[in-house]
């Protein structure tokens, strides 16, 4: 790695992400729902864990009184995971060193010490550094930032069909401007406000599980005597159900009304 490489788990104060860790995996992956699990479990883990020895106990009583229904069977779900600080912007390992005075009680947990320290996601390999920062400097939200960091296609696709329209790639200092800040969340937010949102509870993205094993769903744009949409990507990316082509047509003037209006702004700036 080199010394510019920044890791996204925990980019700074304001948020950070625990998708590997297994937070969207349960089949109820609501804000709501999981804020409650987090608050429960760092309120538990701060009573019972006074030593190494506590962990054990916190653990039972988890497992044992959290529902762990998952989407898919063979991504872990961490007990371990909760929240990191009092204003419940950090999710995070509850038993890393930083969170236990220096003391590392991570060999407690499903994958170990070794894996839990050594693991980066595929985000920090296939979304350009430029791009990744500016995720960091817009979303500050730990929900939020969790599902778009990882949903590689959703980040690049939008940042590449600004990108082609203006002639230069996106710096993150150019989201200094609040305006284009504005436009760029409200794209983003997409991913938890889309309209045309599959109601399946078993959707995450372009993925969709029975529990033993997912599967990629696609849009069938025949069906509607629709053409491959270049935003296909993207709805994907948001869990897109279509029920006929005027759905299709209205989701299309929704990106492109938000990409034309960053464009807009963008270049009265310059």
């Amino acid at each position: 790695m080199s010394e510019n490489f920044i890791v996204l788990c925990q980019p700074d104060a304001g948020k950070s992400c625990g998708a590997c860790c297994g937070l969207y995996n349960y089949v109820d992956s609501s804000r709501s729902s999981l804020e409650q699990r987090l608050r429960s479990r760092t309120k538990r883990f701060r009573e019972m864990v006074k030593n190494p020895a506590d962990v054990e106990c916190y653990a039972s009583q988890t497992l044992a009184t959290e529902d762990f229904a998952k989407r898919y069977e063979v991504i872990y779900c961490c007990e371990y995971l909760g929240f990191l600080d009092g204003q419940e912007k950090k999710v995070g390992c509850l038993l890393h060193p930083q969170q236990n005075s220096g003391i590392d009680l991570r060999t407690c947990s499903f994958y170990g010490q070794e894996i839990c320290a050594g693991h980066i996601c595929p985000s920090h390999h296939f979304i350009p550094q430029n791009q990744s920062q500016i995720l960091i400097k817009i979303i500050d939200d730990w929900y939020l930032y969790g599902l778009c960091l990882t949903d590689i296609d959703l980040v690049k696709t939008y940042f590449r069909l600004i990108a082609d329209r203006i002639g230069e790639e996106l710096k993150p200092e150019l989201f200094n401007n609040e305006s284009l800040k504005n436009i760029a969340m409200e794209y983003f937010n997409w991913k938890i406000t889309w309209p045309f949102r599959s109601p399946e509870t078993n959707r995450l993205g372009k993925y969709y599980f029975d529990g033993s094993q997912y599967m990629i769903s696609y849009i069938d744009y025949a069906k509607f005597d629709k053409e491959l949409s270049v935003l296909d990507p993207i709805f994907l990316s948001l869990s897109s159900s279509f029920q006929n082509a005027a759905e299709i047509e209205a989701a299309e003037s929704l990106v492109w009304s938000n990409i034309d209006s960053f464009i807009y702004v963008y270049r009265s700036h310059r």
